[in-house]
C-alpha cells in the first residue's frame, strides 16, 4: 500500500512567510558534512583518483608526442629543400598510431571514472534519502506544525536532487581537473621553463576574479533554493485545498501570492546564474592574455635556438588544456554554490531537535513490561501542564483518575484543550510539569511505539490513505486477514456499502479519497480502529459526519467495542455521552467539573449551562 498520507494544508490562502535573505549559516559544515557521506566511500573514490591519474597522463604525454610528429614533418620539409633528405611518412605514422593509442587509453579510463563515481553518487543519494526518512519519523509534531507541508517536501525532493545532480556532475570533474592542471604544470616545465612562470601568472587574477564571484553569487543560490521552498509550498497547499479556494473566490488572491513567491525566485536565480555565467568568459579572456604573452615569449626563444618549432607547438597544446581545467574548477565552483546551498537546507532539517529519547526499552524495572502494559489500562493525571509555547500554558494543574474500563467523555467549549489531552495521552507533546501514569507508570518510562499500541483512535478528521479499502482498514493490523478486515468492516457497518462499491474491498481510494463520500470515509476509519482491538479508544466525535441512521449502528457497534476497554470520548453533542461513567468538563485548560451526567446536573454548574443552551439551541 502506498503510505503517504493524506496531506493537509494549513489554510487555503496561506503559502508561507516571504523569508528575508541571508547568507549561509553553515557553508563550510554543511560541505564538511557531505563530504562525511562521502567517506564511507573513500577507497572507490581513490580508485577514481587513480583512473583520473592515467587518464591524464595519457593525455598529457599526447601532445608531446604530437610536438615530436611535427618535428618530425619540419625537419623532413627542411632537408628536402636542402636537398638533403625527405619526410620520413612511415615514422610519423608510427608516432601518430601511438599517439592514437593514448587518447583511446585516456578515453577508457574517463568513461570507467565516470561509471564509477555515478554508482558512488547513487550510493550516497540512497543513504541521504535513507536518513530523511528515518528523521522525519523522529521529529516532534512541533515541526511540522510550524513549517509548511512544501516546505518539508522541498528539502526531501529538490534539494537532494541538487546534490545528486553536482555530484554527478562535479566529483569527477574536479579529480580530473586537479590531476590535468598538475600533469599539464610538469609536461610545461620539462618544455620551457620561462613560458611555464608567463603563463602561471594569470592564475592569480583567475582566482581573486573567481573569488569575488562567488561571494557575490552565494548568497543568491541560497535564496534561490529558499524560494523555491516556498513555491512549492503554495503550491501543494493551493492543491490540497483547491475546492476552497474555488467556494470562497480567492484564485486572486493565490494568484498574487503565487506571484510574489514566484517573482522572489525568479529574481534569486536571475542575480546568481548572472554572476556564476561571468566566470566562464572572464576565465577565457584571462587566459587569452596567458596565450599572447606565451606567443611572444615562445617566438623569441625559438628565434634564438632555445626551442624548436615543435615544442612551442606542444607547449601551445599543453597551454590551450592547462586553461581548460581552470575553466571547468571555475566553472564547478557554481555547481558546488547550489550543492553548498542545498546541502545546508537538507542538513538544516537532519539537525532538527528530535522527540526526546524513550526513557528505557522496559517498563518496568524488574524487567516486567508485558504484566504492565495489558493489567487494564488504568489511567492518571497528576497535575499536568501543558502549552505549546512554554511560555503560554494552555493546560495547568489538570489532575484525573480513569479507572479499567471506564467510559470517560472530555467535554467544553472550543478551545478549552480537549483535543490537546488526548496528544498529551500519546506523547505526541511531552508535558511541561506533571505527569501523566498509565497503570501506575509514567509515559515517559514506555517506549513511544509499545505506549501508542494500546491506542485506537478514530478522529473528526479521517486519515486515509492512497490504496484500496482492505488496505486502509488493514492499517490497523498488519498483519490481519481478509476475513478479519471484512469482519470489522461489518462491525462498524461499513460492509453493506463497500461491496456496493465497483471494486469492493479492492477499489482503490485516491489520495484525497474523495472517490467516497465523508460519512464512508468516517466509517472506515472506525474499522481501522475496530480491527486494531486496542487497550485505550480515543473517540474524538466520531459519528459526527454520518447521518442519524447510520450514527444509530455505529453507537450499537461502538457499545461492544468499548466493551472492557478504557475509553476516552471527545465530544460535541452533550446527547451523545449522558450513560458515560465519568464526565470531565474542561474550560480554560481547567477542569472545572467531573461527575456523571445525572450528578453534573443537579449541580446545575457549568456543565448544565452547557447542557441546555445546547438544546435550547437544538429546541
Amino acid at each position: 500500500m502506498d503510505a503517504r498520507r493524506r496531506q493537509r494544508g494549513r489554510g487555503p490562502m496561506h503559502g508561507g512567510p516571504m523569508m528575508g535573505a541571508e547568507k549561509p549559516k553553515d557553508f563550510k559544515g554543511a560541505i564538511g558534512k557531505l563530504v562525511s557521506y562521502l567517506g564511507a566511500h573513500k577507497w572507490v573514490i581513490l580508485v577514481v583518483w587513480a583512473l583520473a591519474a592515467a587518464s591524464v597522463v595519457f593525455s598529457v604525454v599526447g601532445p608531446k608526442v604530437m610536438g615530436q610528429a611535427t618535428d618530425e614533418l619540419f625537419n623532413g620539409i627542411m632537408a628536402r629543400i636542402a636537398g638533403t633528405g625527405a619526410v620520413d611518412f612511415a615514422a610519423i605514422a608510427r608516432i601518430l598510431l601511438w599517439l592514437a593509442g593514448l587518447y583511446g587509453l585516456s578515453a577508457l579510463t574517463q568513461y570507467l571514472q565516470g561509471f564509477i563515481m555515478t554508482g558512488v553518487t547513487m550510493r550516497v543519494m540512497y543513504k541521504l534519502r535513507q536518513d530523511i526518512c528515518a528523521k522525519m519519523h523522529r521529529l516532534p509534531l512541533q515541526y511540522f506544525d510550524k513549517t509548511t507541508h512544501g516546505e518539508v517536501l522541498s528539502r526531501i525532493t529538490n534539494d537532494v536532487d541538487s546534490i545528486s545532480h553536482s555530484l554527478n556532475q562535479s566529483i569527477t570533474q574536479v579529480i580530473s581537473s586537479v590531476t590535468a592542471v598538475a600533469g599539464m604544470s610538469a609536461m610545461m616545465f620539462s618544455i620551457s621553463w620561462q613560458m611555464t612562470l608567463a603563463a602561471l601568472c594569470v592564475i592569480p587574477f583567475t582566482v581573486v576574479c573567481v573569488g569575488l564571484i562567488i561571494g557575490k553569487s552565494q548568497k543568491y543560490f541560497k535564496e534561490q533554493q529558499e524560494y523555491l521552498g516556498h513555491v512549492n509550498g503554495h503550491v501543494e497547499e493551493m492543491y490540497g485545498a483547491h475546492t476552497v479556494v474555488k467556494a470562497f473566490n480567492g484564485e486572486q488572491e493565490s494568484a498574487e501570492t503565487f506571484r510574489r513567491h514566484n517573482g522572489a525566485l525568479y529574481n534569486a536565480a536571475w542575480k546568481s546564474n548572472f554572476l556564476s555565467g561571468l566566470m566562464m568568459p572572464i576565465t577565457f579572456f584571462i587566459g587569452n592574455l596567458g596565450y599572447v604573452a606565451v606567443a611572444l615569449l615562445g617566438g623569441w626563444l625559438a628565434a634564438g635556438g632555445v626551442i624548436t618549432v615543435g615544442s612551442i607547438q606542444a607547449f601551445i597544446q599543453y597551454l590551450r588544456q592547462f586553461n581548460q581545467p581552470i575553466a571547468q574548477l571555475a566553472q564547478i565552483s557554481n555547481v558546488l554554490q547550489q550543492t553548498a546551498a542545498a546541502s545546508e537546507r537538507v542538513f538544516e532539517f537532519l539537525g532538527e531537535a528530535e522527540e526526546t529519547p524513550d526513557a528505557a526499552d522496559a517498563i518496568n524495572a524488574d524487567g516486567a513490561k508485558g504484566d504492565c502494559l495489558y493489567a487494564g489500562s488504568a489511567v492518571t493525571f497528576e497535575n499536568a501542564r501543558f502549552g505549546y509555547d512554554e511560555q503560554k500554558i494552555v493546560i495547568g494543574g489538570f489532575s484525573a483518575s480513569i479507572k479499567p474500563g471506564q467510559r470517560v467523555a472530555i467535554v467544553g467549549p472550543t478551545g478549552a484543550g480537549k483535543t490537546t489531552i488526548v496528544k498529551l495521552l500519546m506523547r505526541f507533546y511531552d508535558l511541561n510539569g506533571g505527569a501523566i501514569l498509565v497503570n501506575g507508570q509514567n509515559i515517559n518510562g514506555y517506549k513511544r511505539d509499545e505506549l501508542r499500541s494500546l491506542f485506537g483512535m478514530v478522529l473528526q478528521d479521517t486519515w486515509l490513505f492512497n490504496g484500496t479499502i482492505a488496505d486502509n482498514i488493514r492499517y490497523g493490523r498488519l498483519d490481519a486477514t481478509d476475513g478479519q478486515v471484512r469482519a470489522a468492516a461489518e462491525a462498524a457497518q461499513a460492509d453493506h456499502f463497500i461491496r456496493a462499491l465497483p471494486d469492493g474491498y479492492n477499489m482503490v481510494l485516491d489520495e484525497e479519497a474523495s472517490n467516497v463520500s465523508q460519512g464512508q470515509k468516517q466509517l472506515l476509519t472506525i474499522a481501522r480502529a475496530l480491527l486494531a482491538d486496542p487497550e485505550i479508544l480515543i473517540l474524538d466525535e466520531a459519528t459526527s459526519n454520518v447521518d442519524t441512521r447510520t450514527e444509530a449502528l455505529i453507537q450499537k457497534a461502538m457499545e461492544n467495542l468499548m466493551a472492557g476497554r478504557t475509553n476516552f470520548i471527545i465530544a460535541h453533542r452533550l446527547s451523545t455521552i449522558r450513560d458515560a461513567d465519568l464526565i470531565i468538563v474542561m474550560d480554560g485548560g481547567d477542569i472545572v467539573e467531573q461527575g456523571t451526567h445525572k450528578e453534573l446536573m443537579e449541580r446545575g454548574g457549568f456543565y448544565a449551562a452547557l447542557h441546555n443552551s445546547q438544546f435550547e439551541t437544538a429546541g
